[in-house]
């Protein structure tokens, strides 16, 4: 976690998020993940920037104490100067970067990637937000992804949820979610979830339905009496083909883009 007071410690993790981040983006599984990882590149940069240009402007204050391991003042005034001007220039070349990492976001971002896997589908288990959603985000900020995953898969009721996900349109070529959202997978779950606009839903993997097969909504399934049910989709009626796990807010622009399946 960054202290926000300790330079080392920060710099230290930094650069060790920045080497875990360079063996995972090797290959990179589902091209949706590229476009969250862009801008998280473009937030970066423009923070390297700023401690680039703040690490010159304190090598430059704290001159009057610079020296060599010889005691030579007059060529450490030298380094010194060499060393602001480095790192000038490294702050002016992270703008660049910057420029040229929000062309990317914005062409990225106008992407919509097809489904790899045709013999599965998504159906969505439960969608909270607002004051709904606050508890599964505690979990998350405590116990982690796996915990709030395991803690949403008690609103799965198995058959009967596909079922009722088919029949009311919740099916989904691939995990639903949007550009904004954070996504974590675990076995044939996946949690996706926003922080910033207090949102999480999870959906399951199934098995494609079999064309032959009768159309949902036609077929008894022998469903055992469940524990009282959880409302699964706490909000008001949706329009077709929106997705439970985006926002009102964010629906048109998704729709705009062709995203919704």
């Amino acid at each position: 976690m960054p202290t926000f007071t300790d330079p080392l410690a920060d710099a230290r993790e930094a650069a060790e998020a920045l080497r875990g981040l360079a063996h995972a983006t090797i290959t990179i599984d589902d091209p949706r993940a590229m476009y969250e990882v862009i801008g998280n590149l473009l937030a970066s940069t423009r923070y390297l920037a700023q401690v680039t240009d703040q690490l010159a402007q304190n090598h430059h204050r704290s001159a009057a104490r610079a020296t060599t391991d010889h005691g030579d003042s007059l060529a450490a005034r030298t380094l010194l100067g060499d060393t602001i001007d480095a790192l000038r220039t490294a702050s002016a070349r992270m703008d660049q970067a910057e420029v040229s990492l929000d062309q990317a976001s914005g062409k990225a971002g106008q992407i919509a990637w097809k489904p790899d896997d045709p013999q599965h589908r998504w159906v969505s288990i439960v969608f909270l937000q607002g004051e709904d959603a606050d508890p599964v985000m505690e979990i998350i900020d405590r116990q982690g992804t796996d915990a709030a995953i395991v803690h949403l898969a008690g609103w799965d009721y198995g058959e009967e949820t596909v079922s009722d996900a088919m029949e009311n349109g919740y099916v989904y070529d691939t995990a639903p979610h949007s550009a904004a959202d954070r996504l974590a997978t675990s076995g044939d779950y996946a949690l996706t979830y926003s922080p910033d606009l207090g949102y999480v839903g999870l959906s399951r993997r199934i098995d494609a339905p079999n064309p032959d097969a009768p159309a949902a909504g036609t077929t008894t399934l022998p469903v055992p009496e469940p524990e009282p049910r959880r409302e699964r989709h706490r909000r008001p009626a949706r329009p077709e083909a929106s997705s439970w796990f985006r926002p009102d807010a964010i629906d048109e622009v998704a729709e705009n883009r062709g995203l919704f399946r």
